[in-house]
């Protein structure tokens, strides 16, 4: 028997990344579907390092970015069309400890704390905002704890602190995935699945399309199987506050029709999110947003 292809699979340490990707095997269990000719080694890592690691080293076979990091990695990495994170009418919050408005953020200088400069609710908070905001980056699990230290003024909170910001006390500034949907009528593309463009050069003609599927396989035995990988899941959260219910509406907020593929929609919001933060000169030129598909 050949020996398996074994390839580096990153993601965020949060639960919707690990929600979707625990049938592919993790450290302490073996996969869960026919990944064959493929062998995965799970890498979880905070997405802004992530985002770092694939515009600096591009080493990570398959990787969680954040869309905002592409037009920085589109030579070594394609985005699959699959596995995306994309917020309908709502995504990462501003919070902070009094009850403000957006006029406050935008005429009171605030210090923001943001969970990476790279983040696509980084680049949204910029979109939102005239001029350049104060921010001060850090860990996205140290950005509630910083507010209420009065180390920041406000924070811009993802992942679970979406949903646990009011248990901490914190007040909503505003929802940028329900503003981004007031400006455009589609939803906010947060985070992506992206995968190393030459594969096939490594491995062989038609190693992507196998991966393609292979990746796609794991999404749908996630969905079909919901208990235990909410069971899995909930062990990646960050918030030791989160309740199951709450890592349940995480999930079905993350890992949704959308995820399964981007669709016409998904892509036209990619496009348009990434070639409004180039006419802002907030990115570069993102070029054709070309997608890997599953086989069939």
């Amino acid at each position: 028997m050949p020996e398996p292809i074994r390839l580096t699979i990153a993601h965020s340490p949060d639960p919707d990344d690990a929600f979707m990707w625990w049938p592919l095997g993790t450290p302490d269990s073996s996969p869960a579907i026919d990944t064959a000719p493929f062998e995965f080694v799970p890498v979880p890592e905070d997405i802004e390092a992530l985002n770092r690691r694939a515009i600096e080293r591009a080493d990570l076979d398959i990787t969680a970015i954040s869309m905002h990091a592409y037009p920085h990695v589109r030579e070594h990495y394609m985005l699959t069309s699959f596995g995306s994170s994309m917020g309908s009418a709502y995504g990462p919050k501003i919070v902070a400890r009094e009850p403000r408005d957006t006029d406050w953020l935008a005429t009171a200088d605030p210090l923001i704390a943001i969970p990476g400069v790279r983040t696509s609710a980084y680049l949204a908070l910029q979109l939102l905002l005239p001029g350049s905001p104060r921010v001060i980056a850090m860990p996205f699990d140290e950005i509630i704890p910083a507010i209420n230290a009065q180390r920041a003024d406000a924070g811009l909170v993802i992942h679970e602190g979406q949903l646990t910001f009011e248990q901490a006390g914190l007040h909503l500034v505003a929802d940028l995935g329900a503003w981004w949907h007031d400006q455009t009528n589609l939803p906010l593309p947060l985070g992506a699945n992206a995968v190393k463009r030459d594969l096939d050069d490594r491995f062989g003609a038609g190693t992507l399309a196998r991966l393609a599927t292979v990746l796609h396989n794991s999404l749908t035995h996630a969905l079909a199987n919901r208990e235990r990988a909410l069971a899995i899941a909930g062990a990646f959260t960050s918030n030791a506050g989160a309740t199951d219910a709450q890592i349940d509406e995480f999930v079905s907020m993350y890992v949704n029709d959308l995820t399964l593929d981007m669709g016409d929609a998904g892509h036209t919001a990619v496009r348009e999110l990434l070639d409004h933060g180039f006419a802002r000169g907030l990115c570069p030129d993102p070029g054709p947003i070309d997608l890997l598909r599953p086989e069939g």
